[in-house]
């Protein structure tokens, strides 16, 4: 910093601007540190490299201090302040971006000629949902407007854009188009009269008309046909799309039918979320068609869409193209066994399958067994199932211990809302007992289990490294039985706080007209005999190993 004294009567005046080399050398290495340092940003986008953070926290000191170098000579008689103040907000909006775009080592073509950070991301979804209108719309797309910009993805979520702001956005887009890789229209004509929001989507459709996308989100617009139709002229453009994204969009059969004659080719694609539509079968049969046309699909998603039988076995077949198939979710529709068989023998096809959400489905226990052989022999890399709420008893539990004793990966499982009781607990905890050293989650919720079941639960889960939550919430399990599981977990050193809350439990409940006494007669004796067992015999076993001194 300079320091000058004006005369021998003038007070001394300190000059904030500019800051000395120590100063500004000193900011790269702090922003280094913290772009290379994990963060909510790195477990979305990638970790930095220590190479790569210096070479970008270089850039954005340069251009942070040429901004405000610039601003400072607007105002020479300042003290600098404000031109310090503007060095740090810069450089913490250029950090933002960098850290929101992940390693771009392979990509160093993204940096500008002069050296400075190339901004790839405009986001202007932050803060509270609003209208904006022309004026406004001017003002936010400045930067997009700016000659040279490297702009690749733009959000415009969470803005309501009406006719004029759509307007401006027309030139703007257009300009822009042959660069652009990622749009997201999520939820961008909220609360906009239904004439006014198609022809805002029809003005976005023909400025993008042509560009090379791999990601698409129009997510949240209740699109209907019209809608779909409004976006005409983008989507027949598009033959390269990786990633598309239609959620919450009121999309029913008509739709769906749109969707699949407008999007021509989706060799590409390898995410598809449909969710929370009114698609029901034949909606569903129509999505099949485009999911036929997809054999890189690794994340698909039809979930809470209304589809009965015939349309979950249409998406069933249709899958069967997928081999690369990841993550799957289907729940919260209306399979039933038929869907749930078909489905069972595409599943088998899927060797690399990691998540499968099957919950709420109607499987009953024939769908929940046929799903559960036919994982059993495939996926062995499988780390997440759910089947809650399918109607499962313990006739199914053989077939689900089986399946589960298979995926050493599984690090969650969730059973919730079945009624499997405590015999059936007792096999799934069979299932677990060996290995499943990444096992984090368990929900055995509202099963109708007692202290038995609950117990051999906690037994199975308590030895695993990383296990964070046990959920049999919502049970019949006495007020002993809940000190017995914890008593189990602290003697295997696992905190309280992996028994999820007990609010929901009853116990006094009474099931089948049971007792907690009468059923103690029967599977609780049964449950004590074994437990009995596997202590003498862990009980040998340690003492096998056991020397006197004389």
């Amino acid at each position: 910093m300079d320091a000058t004294t004006e005369t021998s009567h003038s007070p001394f005046s300190i000059k904030l601007w500019p800051p000395s080399q120590s100063t500004r050398l000193m900011l790269v290495e702090r922003m280094t540190k913290n772009l290379s340092s994990p963060s909510i940003f790195s477990r979305k986008y990638g970790l930095l490299s220590t190479e790569e953070a210096e070479e970008n926290a270089k850039q954005i000191e340069e251009t942070a201090f040429s901004a405000a170098s610039e601003h400072f000579e607007k105002e020479p008689d300042s003290d600098g302040s404000s031109a310090v103040q503007l060095y740090a907000k810069e450089s913490s909006k250029l950090m933002l971006e960098v850290l929101k775009r992940g390693p771009q080592q392979e990509n160093r073509e993204d940096l500008l000629s002069n050296g400075s950070p190339l901004s790839t991301i405009f986001d202007i979804s932050g803060g509270k949902r609003a209208l904006i209108e022309a004026d406004e719309a001017r003002d936010l797309l400045k930067p997009l407007a700016v000659p040279g910009n490297s702009y690749t993805k733009i959000c415009f979520s969470n803005r309501s854009f009406g006719i004029g702001a759509a307007r401006v956005a027309e030139p703007i887009l257009a300009s822009l188009k042959d660069q652009l890789t990622e749009i997201d229209l999520s939820d961008f004509i909220a609360g906009r009269p239904e004439p006014e929001a198609l022809e805002v989507m029809s003005i976005f459709a023909e400025a993008l008309q042509g560009s090379v996308l791999r990601y698409l989100d129009l997510s949240n617009n209740a699109l209907g046909e019209k809608g779909v139709r409004a976006f005409e002229e983008l989507l027949k453009s598009q033959s390269s799309l990786e990633e598309l994204y239609l959620m919450n969009d009121g999309i029913s059969e008509e739709a769906a039918r749109a969707v699949c004659e407008l999007i021509p080719s989706t060799e590409n694609l390898k995410v598809l979320h449909f969710h929370n539509n009114m698609t029901g079968d034949v909606g569903a049969i129509a999505i099949s068609e485009v999911v036929k046309r997809s054999a890189l699909l690794e994340d698909f998603r039809c979930s809470s869409s209304r589809v009965d039988s015939d349309g979950g076995v249409a998406l069933a077949e249709a899958l069967e193209v997928c081999s690369n198939l990841k993550k799957l979710d289907l729940q919260d529709n209306m399979f039933g066994v038929d869907a749930g068989k078909a489905l069972s023998k595409t599943i088998s096809c899927f060797k690399v399958l990691t998540e499968v959400y099957l919950n709420y489905l109607n499987l009953a226990d024939e769908g929940a067994i046929a799903l559960a052989n036919a994982l059993k022999n495939s996926a062995p890399s499988l780390e997440v199932i759910e089947m809650a709420g399918n109607d499962i008893t313990v006739e199914a539990a053989p077939a689900l211990a089986g399946c589960i004793a298979e995926k050493q990966c599984l690090s969650k499982l969730n059973l919730s809302e079945n009624e499997l009781k405590d015999e059936g607990a007792t096999k799934i905890a069979d299932g677990l007992k060996e290995g499943h050293e990444q096992l984090k989650e368990v929900d055995m919720s509202t099963n109708y289990l007692r202290r038995a079941g609950a117990r051999t639960l906690a037994r199975a889960v308590v030895s695993k490294p990383d296990f964070v939550l046990l959920n049999v919430n919502g049970n019949l399990i006495s007020d002993e039985g809940i000190e017995e599981v914890k008593e189990i977990l602290k003697a295997g050193k696992k905190c309280l706080d992996v028994l999820a809350p007990l609010d929901e439990n009853d116990p006094e409940g009474e099931e089948d007209g049971k007792s907690e006494e009468d059923n103690e007669g029967g599977e609780e004796r049964k449950s004590e005999e074994d437990d009995e067992g596997a202590e003498e015999k862990e009980l040998e076993a340690k003492l096998g190993g056991l020397k006197v001194d004389e």
